[in-house]
């Protein structure tokens, strides 16, 4: 009887053991269990990662203006923007055989949908002041402009279309703040992710 007990007893250690390895083999060999969250939007509608950017004055006029020159290059026309309180662009225009020195200030303003609306303050060409929409209308149909600035004489201002703006990677821009009295910039950069 007492070889039955110890033959039993054996015969179930080594059903827990057997039951043990089958179940830690189970957990191996079973599938990972993939996160419940999914890759989402960006809330636009598309697959592009946001990035909220806060800057300053200074560093924005130094990126703005080496897109400026980038764009220019094939351009007639040269030009350079400085944000003060205010947004100046600065520059040439070739009139006959003579270089006249241009400068429009503007006051900006960003639209909920993330583009840059730049409304006229002034324009002097030297040290005369002239109608603004006259010379909005001139400079608009004068010189190739990048695609994304659209200059609206009769309004008297300059749409910015952010979104339209080529970035290397296909990367877009939204203006979501743009006080330059208070040196408040903001804005979102969507980086494509597919």
């Amino acid at each position: 009887m007492i070889k039955n007990k110890w033959k039993i007893g054996f015969f179930i250690l080594l059903g827990v053991m057997a039951a043990a390895i089958l179940l830690i083999w189970i957990l191996i060999a079973s599938p990972v269990e993939e996160s419940k969250l999914e890759p989402g939007t960006n809330g636009s509608g598309t697959n592009d990662v946001a990035f909220n950017v806060s800057t300053n004055k200074r560093d924005l006029n130094r990126v703005i203006n080496h897109y400026l020159e980038e764009e220019a290059k094939n351009s007639q026309m040269d030009y350079q923007v400085l944000l003060t309180d205010e947004v100046e662009l600065y520059g040439t225009l070739p009139l006959f055989s003579q270089e006249l020195e241009l400068k429009l200030t503007f006051e900006p303003q960003a639209l909920k949908n993330g583009d840059l609306i730049l409304k006229q303050r002034s324009i002097s060409v030297g040290k005369l002041n002239l109608p603004v929409s006259t010379v909005l209308k001139f400079v608009r149909d004068s010189y190739d402009l990048p695609d994304a600035v659209n200059i609206q004489p009769k309004e008297e201002r300059v749409y910015v279309s952010m979104h339209r703006l080529k970035l290397k990677s296909d990367i877009k821009v939204r203006v979501n703040e743009f006080d330059l009295k208070k040196d408040n910039i903001k804005f979102t950069l969507l980086v494509p992710a597919d």
